[in-house]
């Protein structure tokens, strides 16, 4: 993996991670609000998620491609929920949206960088300390050539 897509990564995390103050989320009063779970799709992997508000959260994911070019993703998203779109009688759903960057690293060979804008629905259990989401993303990959690409996935995160 070179480090000139290490470097904008790192820069990316560390710009999320300092400007966003960490805050309760409304939606997880019953827990804390880091979780970590699984996400399985395109990629598949290990995903934690860090509420910063009662709307908004930092998520990402380490995992792997099945696909015919097997290749590790490493990604960060800061995503914005709606809760008030969709009415749930337990619990809560929501809508999310919002902007991240990845790295796609193919065995030093073809890797790339790129932007990710997540679209989903997660659902919170009222009892539980869990959320099921499902997402599309689509990604603008910017190196080492600009193309149009995308992820799915399917996933659960116990909260803590």
């Amino acid at each position: 993996m070179s480090s000139r897509f290490i470097q904008p990564l790192i820069i990316i995390v560390f710009f999320i991670g300092y400007f966003i103050p960490v805050q309760t989320a409304e939606a997880q009063r019953n827990s804390g609000d880091f979780g970590i779970g699984i996400i399985l799709g395109e990629p598949t992997g290990i995903t934690p998620k860090l509420w910063t508000g009662a709307n908004s959260a930092i998520a990402g994911a380490v995992s792997w491609s099945f696909s015919k070019d097997a290749s590790i993703h490493l990604h960060a998203d800061y995503q914005i929920h709606n809760f008030s779109l969709i009415n749930v009688e337990q619990g809560s759903m929501s809508f999310y949206y919002g902007i991240g960057g990845r790295l796609l690293a193919r065995d030093n060979r073809d890797s790339k960088l790129g932007a990710r804008f997540p679209l989903g629905l997660n659902y919170l259990f009222a009892n539980d300390p869990l959320e099921i989401f499902m997402e599309i993303v689509p990604i603008l990959d910017l190196a080492p050539d600009t193309t149009f690409t995308g992820n799915g996935g399917l996933g659960i995160r116990y909260y803590f």
